[in-house]
């Protein structure tokens, strides 16, 4: 269920521009409460870690947060993304999120203290083997600047960073942004029919 809140913060972004106007005394309040609230969130995605480190021990390879949390611009709706890399996982997504569920169950407490504050936050966990990771998935390409890796055994997710960064520096790829969206124009001079890898 979407709260009231957060029905009210998704309408104001598609509002009309003379509308906007008015809202913008609120938006400046919102701005640093929003450093705030991604502050904490980013907390709670550290203690998080600590959590899955202890369900998972030496298989858990990497712990990556991205998305808003990790760009400081957490609302109070947003989720907080984490990237989970853990060798010997089972087959399907559902089987991985059942297999975090002892980690989340960890977390509840806390989400339950900031809920009742009108922060309406949960984890969106996307859970990877290495061997996953090292096929540059789509996802990848949202954490190239973004990403804030929490744990990384042997370096292994800022290694997979460094060599998509190197790729896209090849392609002379762009990030680009048209409001809140971020996007990637991975080839500029990509010729119709042309086959490129990252």
């Amino acid at each position: 269920m979407v709260s009231e809140s957060c029905k009210t913060e998704r309408w104001r972004r598609g509002t009309p521009r003379v509308h906007r106007m008015a809202v913008e005394g609120q938006a400046a309040g919102a701005a640093g409460r929003a450093a705030n609230h991604a502050e904490r969130l980013r907390h709670l995605a550290e203690r998080y870690t600590e959590a899955l480190h202890d369900l998972l021990g030496p298989s858990l390879v990497s712990v990556v947060l991205f998305g808003s949390v990790a760009r400081g611009e957490a609302q109070v709706c947003s989720d907080i993304d984490v990237l989970v890399v853990s060798s010997d996982l089972p087959a399907g997504r559902m089987a991985r999120q059942t297999l975090l569920q002892a980690a989340d169950s960890v977390m509840d407490p806390h989400l339950q203290v900031l809920r009742r504050e009108g922060i309406l936050v949960d984890f969106s966990p996307v859970v990877k083997t290495p061997d996953e990771v090292l096929r540059f998935p789509p996802l990848l390409l949202d954490l190239v600047e973004d990403a804030v890796i929490l744990y990384d055994r042997e370096g292994f997710f800022a290694g997979v960073l460094a060599r998509l960064r190197d790729s896209l520096a090849r392609l002379g790829a762009r990030r680009r942004r048209r409001g809140r969206l971020r996007y990637w124009e991975l080839k500029p001079d990509y010729v119709p029919g042309e086959v490129f890898e990252l």
